[in-house]
């Protein structure tokens, strides 16, 4: 019972407080209770904090890791630019992802490993849009190629072999910086 009380706003007043509402009919303003003078108050900044904006920011405005079920499944698909930005993001933290593969964190390693995966599958093909004809087909070869090493990274560190997991790694970024090289215009 304690769980459920300890998130309630309980607004008391004394009995001199309860006293004083009026409780004779009026036919010009409704009745206006002294007992607990600040309650639209409470009631609107609890409201704001539970359902605005007081938490903070994420890394990036458009995307994060903590939002992934609601960009995943309530939310359409990001657009092009920002599919790219997240590419460029992803491959910033594949390469800060070394000293957890150093540490073997492979637990650290496989969620980061999915949880990338997941969105670089649609971000790829958002990113598709923005390139020109004469080069899509290299870029569907290397994004080919990045989801394949990525799988078989993500089915190394699930095992967990040290020398394939590096190999896969390796494989992942040079795929990824081969992919941002040809989203990034010079």
């Amino acid at each position: 019972m304690a769980s459920f009380v300890k998130h309630m706003t309980v607004c008391q007043g004394s009995k001199r407080e309860l006293s004083l509402t009026s409780t004779t009919p009026s036919s010009a303003s409704p009745p206006v209770s002294i007992a607990c003078p600040h309650r639209r108050a409470v009631i609107a900044s609890s409201a704001l904090l539970v359902f605005g904006g007081a938490t903070p920011g994420a890394f990036a405005e458009n995307w994060g890791a903590r939002s992934y079920i609601k960009e995943h499944y309530f939310q359409p698909e990001l657009s092009s630019e920002d599919a790219v930005a997240r590419i460029q993001q992803t491959a910033d933290g594949l390469r800060e992802m070394r000293p957890m593969l150093d540490r073997l964190a492979w637990r650290y390693v496989l969620r980061y490993v999915r949880l990338k995966a997941a969105y670089l599958s649609s971000d790829l093909k958002n990113a598709l849009i923005i390139l020109p004809e004469n080069r899509r087909a290299a870029y569907v070869k290397t994004a080919n190629e990045l989801i394949d090493s990525m799988s078989e990274l993500d089915r190394y560190v699930r095992t967990p072999k040290v020398y394939e997991s590096y190999v896969y790694y390796e494989k992942s970024l040079i795929s990824l910086d081969e992919i941002v090289a040809m989203l990034v215009p010079v």
